[in-house]
């Protein structure tokens, strides 16, 4: 039996995608169909949705793409989808690939733009070399890093695992923090208006280039994808208080075994704290006594990643040139 390749919707493959993904090699929140649908609500109105489904039997595959001019790529941005990939069964990648490119070929297209593979994916491994073998143009370059950071059971535990230095200077800043009135936390889920509104204030407060980043439409984005997780107990919005006033925040992702830490702000009134740093501290304390077994710093090599711990991942843009005849 050969696989077969059909055009879906978000609607028609939803339910087998949430079965799919767990098991797939790149299980990540920003490859669930509410991420994906969310993303594409926003910022999809001038690209064409090419959702394809690749069946054998009862094993699965999805390429979740788009297609703009003559351009393919995986539905999402690398602004604010840190990992994307095709999603397959395990042991179907030899199927699955073939397959996928059979049809392709197929269409009207002059460049895949595959970004923001991780490292472990058998697109690198499976999909780069099978396109090169067909005489497509193909470059793989290291896009980026996102720094992760596997937990231990006890904060203590943390502590001790991080860099004489970092462990000095975290515990020194948890101390004069303590010198002060202060509280950690997430807030409620189930009502976000005022939480999330305090996070995009904090987020532009942060710094300009935040300002500039939190656009109209990426703030609804962002509370799109906001209610979207929420509904499904994924979302952690924390915020940091001292003497009553919310002065940093972090939103965060619990997805599986895993806490993401997605986007933050602080107030800069309040720097001298370091308050948002310590936040994220907070957040890695969180996640130990939640039982997580990794914290994902996300994309970019910011050093506060790397003293609290964080090793890189790195991530790779697959890039194909169609083949002239």
């Amino acid at each position: 039996m050969s696989p077969t390749v059909r055009v879906e919707s978000f609607a028609s493959l939803e339910p087998e995608w949430e079965k799919l993904l767990p098991g797939s090699a790149t299980n990540t929140v920003f490859l669930t169909p509410r991420w994906q649908r969310a993303w594409w609500g926003e910022f999809g109105q001038d690209k064409e949705l090419l959702l394809l489904s690749v069946r054998e039997g009862d094993r699965l595959g999805i390429a979740p793409l788009m297609r703009q001019g003559k351009t393919v790529s995986f539905i999402g941005d690398t602004n604010i989808c840190d990992y994307m990939d095709f999603i397959t069964a395990p042991g179907f990648a030899a199927e699955f690939f073939p397959a996928l490119l059979d049809y392709l070929e197929s269409l009207d297209w002059e460049h895949l733009e595959l970004h923001a593979i991780p490292s472990p994916s058998p697109t690198l491994t499976s999909f780069v070399p099978l396109a090169a073998g067909r005489g497509f143009g193909v470059e793989t370059i290291l896009e980026g890093v996102c720094p992760r950071l596997d937990l231990p059971t006890t904060w203590e535990d943390y502590l001790n695992s991080l860099e004489g230095k970092n462990r000095h200077e975290l515990r020194r800043k948890i101390r004069r923090l303590s010198g002060r009135s202060f509280r950690y936390y997430a807030a409620d889920s189930a009502g976000l208006g005022q939480d999330l509104d305090d996070f995009l204030r904090l987020h532009r407060e942060s710094d300009e280039a935040k300002a500039r980043f939190m656009t109209p439409d990426m703030a609804r984005f962002f509370s799109a994808i906001a209610a979207a997780l929420a509904e499904q107990r994924q979302l952690k919005v924390y915020f940091l208080e001292v003497a009553g006033l919310r002065v940093a925040t972090a939103m965060c992702f619990d997805y599986g075994e895993e806490l993401l830490l997605y986007n933050s702000g602080y107030d800069p009134d309040y720097s001298s704290l370091s308050v948002g740093l310590l936040l994220k501290a907070f957040c890695i304390q969180e996640a130990i006594a939640a039982g997580k077994r990794r914290f994902d710093f996300l994309r970019g090599a910011e050093p506060y990643k790397y003293d609290l711990g964080g090793k890189d991942l790195p991530v790779y843009l697959c890039r194909v040139q169609r083949a002239r005849p």
